[in-house]
Order: structure tokens, then sequence, then C-alpha cells
């Protein structure tokens, strides 16, 4: 996804690795040829990994015969492959300190498929405000996007296999740390597909927090 740089030609210290690295290439076709001659072999075998370029563009998903979920790391990389996920949530899915991104992962059964399903979570650095959120469903060929919500801001979790996504209402004058409400819809799987199952509105006091609680009297 992103482009090269051209240059004006190779420099003398570019020019000495490439001659090194074509010495190598050499010599490794030697040591190989004899090991083939010498063993009664067909050469090279199709063995060990792929070439780093070989699998460029592949997602973070694992193969088919892993039965790990895939870490924080594949999870950023899954939804920045991902051509579902928009422009605008890609830009906001950096880093925010060192090589910590600013993402929530769970995992659990939402789908019935055949390992465990992922929800992400994209948040902002500053105020860690929900831009987006996704579930992947495992299948053979890996991980396939299955739900996305894009309207911060939005949070995704799942409880007793269903899914619940949680968008906060601000009126005007709310700070970002203090919504006026919030919308919670409840799906669940059904069908190869989330059918919304439940939905309910909740306010949220303005009171609360402006004077503290006094302990009840005892006799």
């Amino acid at each position: 996804m992103r482009g090269g740089l051209t240059e004006a030609g190779p420099t003398p210290a570019r020019s000495t690795i490439q001659a090194a690295i074509t010495a190598m290439s050499v010599l490794a076709a030697l040591a190989l040829s004899v090991s083939a001659c010498a063993t009664g072999g067909t050469g090279a075998r199709d063995e060990g990994p792929a070439h780093a370029d070989a699998v460029a563009g592949a997602t973070a998903a694992p193969s088919s015969a892993s039965t790990e979920p895939p870490d924080r790391t594949d999870a950023v990389r899954l939804v920045k492959d991902d051509p579902e996920v928009s422009a605008e949530v890609k830009r906001e899915l950096q880093p925010c300190v060192g090589d910590e991104y600013p993402v929530d992962v769970s995992y659990g059964d939402l789908t019935g498929g055949s390992g465990n399903d992922i929800i992400v979570n994209v948040l902002t650095c500053g105020d860690a405000v929900g831009v987006g959120s996704y579930v992947y469903r495992r299948d053979d060929d890996g991980y396939t996007n299955v739900f996305k919500t894009e309207e911060p801001p939005v949070y995704a979790e799942m409880d007793r296999g269903a899914l619940v996504v949680t968008k906060q209402v601000y009126e005007k004058g709310d700070a970002v740390s203090d919504p006026s409400g919030e919308n919670v819809i409840t799906y669940r799987w059904t069908s190869g597909r989330f059918v919304k199952e439940y939905s309910w509105h909740n306010d949220y006091s303005s009171v609360v927090g402006d004077a503290p609680t006094l302990a009840p009297e005892t006799g």
C-alpha cells in the first residue's frame, strides 16, 4: 500500500552489498547442485517458509491448521488489510505510543464457525472514542468480515453468545467524556448473518457525581 522511492543510481556502498549478495547466490547455487547430485535428489524442494514478498497482501489470520487466534498485532493487520474498512478508520489506526495501537480485541463464539470469532474495536488515541467495530468469522480460509459499524462513538462486545453494539449519544455542549445517553443494539447470528434482536436507549443522569454520596444512617 505504500509507493516506492526512485533513486538516481546505486551508491558505492550499495554496489558493494549487491556484489556480495551476487557472490553468495552463486555459492548457494553451487552448494545446492552438489547436494542434489550427492543424494540423487531432484534439487530444491517445495518446503520451508515462503519468501517475504510471496505472502505480501495476505491477511493476518493464521493458517487453517492453526488453533490459536491471532494476537493484537495480527488483528491490527487484519483490519488494515480489510477492503471493507473505510480509509478514515485506517488513517486513525496508528500507534499511540511506540508500537501500541488503539484497539480492543475480543475472542469468542458468536457465529458457530470453525474457531473463535474476533471482535476488533478501533479507538482514538486521545479520548479512546470508538470509531469502528468489526467482527471477523473464522472459516477454512482464515477470517472473513461479517459485521462492521463505523458511526462513532461506537463499541462492540459479546455477551452470552450475542453481539452487543453500544453507541453513545451526545447533546449539544456534552464533553467527550460525558455523553447524555447511549443506544444499545443486540444482534444474533441467524442464517449466515447478524440479525437485530433487541434495542434500547439509556439516558444518563446529569446530576450523578455532582454531590458526594452519603452513607445511610444506622440505628
